[in-house]
């Protein structure tokens, strides 16, 4: 380097310089996301969150379908087509505003559209796939039960042949969406194995009993599902797929998304945190002058930004089509475990003020003890990474 050579200026919201991996096209879609963000979420989202409701979800839906967010990394039908790291960018700012938007664009994209798209007939990708990228109408999954979370194997819902029909009974819990969507994708055991099912949610015989007295995701629609004697027709069955091979890997493509948003609250907890520290004064100057202080933000930075890395190198993995899931459930440990304890650190740098909404570092706390669990726990991630780290099967 020259001596005339003039380095760019540190840039705390960016100390890595990350931006520089990132080409104009995803950093206008980066731009985009949080600009619409920040006009139709952050204003109202301690309202939502304390009211413990998303009143806007249908207004919400379609207009995060006009700017391309739903299915945005499928194909066609609708779809934006867009790249992996395009996608995780999207999550990243969407969780930033709270993690229920995110979750609302992931069960969207990466679970209800994504089974359709990967396994379903043209019929289906047809009928369904066009609607739920416009956000006309909203989608969830339906694996988690009531008694079978982890081990989605022992599922009891059932789905029985009756002539050319099938008969669909059982519950889920936890369906994000559930009781504002138009079309489940529900996952059944049946005779021939596990299979997926599309289920128009006017069925006779489906309810979606939304779930209440949460403490976390609480700007987010949360219900269960209820099938008892759903008849469907034939072709309702997600053709080009048997096994749980179906939900996971839809559940994989969900947590890579995970992997970027869980920095997205993160970074909104840090950014609170640091504003704060270079305002608020104790013992006659600003807290973010006293080195314990300091060593809180530094340490928060290191993790947030190492996060980012961690996430866009995955990203690239993934449309260079080389990432595998083992690499997706390292993501999601190390990233929301991270976010965890940032939003815990800013907290303590908040104080009393911590704990109010009218700063975001509480509510992305508490949400984020929900992305810890849902998409795989803590433990079975670290069980998925010890198995391909030893070659030795510890589930059971």
């Amino acid at each position: 380097m020259s001596a005339s050579s003039k380095l760019p200026a540190f840039d705390p919201a960016d100390p890595l310089g990350l931006d520089d991996l990132l080409d104009a096209e995803e950093l206008a879609v980066r731009d985009t996301v949080r600009t619409w963000a920040a006009d139709r979420v952050l204003p109202h989202i301690a309202d939502w969150y304390e009211r413990g409701e998303l009143p806007v979800i249908r207004e919400l839906a379609r207009e995060l379908g006009s700017i391309g967010a739903l299915g945005m990394s499928l194909d066609g039908y609708g779809c934006a087509g867009a790249s992996a790291v395009q996608y995780g960018l999207a999550c990243l700012e969407l969780e930033a505003a709270d993690s229920g938007i995110r979750s609302l664009v992931s069960v969207q994209g990466s679970l209800a559209m994504y089974a359709i798209h990967r396994f379903g007939s043209e019929e289906q990708k047809q009928r369904w796939l066009p609607g739920m990228a416009a956000g006309e109408i909203i989608g969830c999954f339906g694996l988690t039960e009531p008694d079978h979370g982890s081990d989605p194997a022992g599922m009891r819902t059932h789905a029985k042949r009756e002539g050319s029909d099938w008969v669909l009974s059982g519950r889920k819990m936890w369906i994000t969406n559930g009781s504002v969507a138009g079309v489940a994708v529900v996952w059944a055991q049946t005779d021939d194995g596990i299979r997926g099912f599309v289920v128009p949610t006017d069925s006779p015989g489906f309810s979606a009993p939304e779930i209440t007295h949460k403490w976390s995701l609480r700007a987010s629609v949360t219900s269960e599902l209820v099938m008892d004697g759903v008849r469907l027709p034939g072709d309702a069955v997600l053709p080009e797929v048997t096994g749980l091979r179906g939900p996971l890997s839809c559940l994989s493509h969900a947590r890579y998304g995970i992997v970027w948003g869980s920095m997205g609250a993160a970074r909104s907890s840090f950014a609170a945190a640091l504003d704060y520290a270079r305002t608020r004064e104790q013992f006659g100057r600003p807290i973010g002058g006293f080195q314990l202080t300091q060593a809180k933000l530094a340490d928060m930075a290191v993790e947030l930004h190492k996060g980012i890395l961690l996430a866009h190198h995955l990203g690239r993995r993934m449309d260079a089509g080389r990432l595998r899931p083992e690499q997706v459930s390292f993501g999601k440990l190390n990233n929301v475990r991270e976010a965890i304890e940032i939003c815990r650190t800013a907290r303590t740098i908040l104080g009393a003020n911590g704990i109010s909404l009218e700063y975001p570092v509480m509510r992305h706390a508490t949400n984020l003890e929900s992305v810890l669990t849902y998409e795989g726990t803590v433990e079975m991630h670290q069980l998925v990474l010890g198995k391909a780290l030893t070659g030795l099967d510890a589930f059971r």
